[in-house]
C-alpha cells in the first residue's frame, strides 16, 4: 500500500495496476472539451426554461465556438449564464460549464 500527498490531498492506494488520480480537480479541460460540456449542459437546461429563454440560449449558442469574435463570444456566454442563474439550482451546471469555457479560452 502506498500513501502520498498530492495538492493537499492525502491519497492511499492499495492493489496492483493503479495508474493515477483523476478526480477532476487537477485536469483543466481544453477548449473543445469545455465547449462540449457547455453544449450538453445547455441542452439539458433548454427543456426547463421558457420559450423566450430558449430563444436567448439558442441565439447565444450560435455565437459560441472556437472561431468566435472575443466580444461576441463573451457576450454570448454572459447571456447563457444569465438565463441559467435566473432558473436557480437547475442552471448551476450551465454556470459551471460557462466558467470552464472562459478558463479554457483564457477569459
Amino acid at each position: 500500500m502506498t500513501s502520498n500527498y498530492y495538492g493537499g490531498q492525502h491519497v492511499t492506494v492499495g492493489g496492483t495496476n493503479n495508474v493515477g488520480i483523476n478526480n477532476g480537480t487537477y485536469h483543466q479541460a481544453g477548449p473543445q472539451d469545455a465547449l462540449r460540456e457547455l453544449t450538453d449542459a445547455v441542452n439539458a437546461l433548454r427543456a426547463q426554461v421558457s420559450p423566450a429563454d430558449r430563444e436567448v440560449i439558442d441565439a447565444s449558442m450560435r455565437t459560441v465556438g472556437p472561431n468566435a469574435e472575443p466580444s461576441g463570444f463573451r457576450g454570448a456566454l454572459r447571456e447563457i449564464s444569465g438565463v441559467a442563474s435566473m432558473v436557480g439550482q437547475v442552471g448551476v451546471p450551465v454556470i459551471e460549464a460557462v466558467r470552464k469555457v472562459m478558463a479554457a479560452f483564457g477569459m
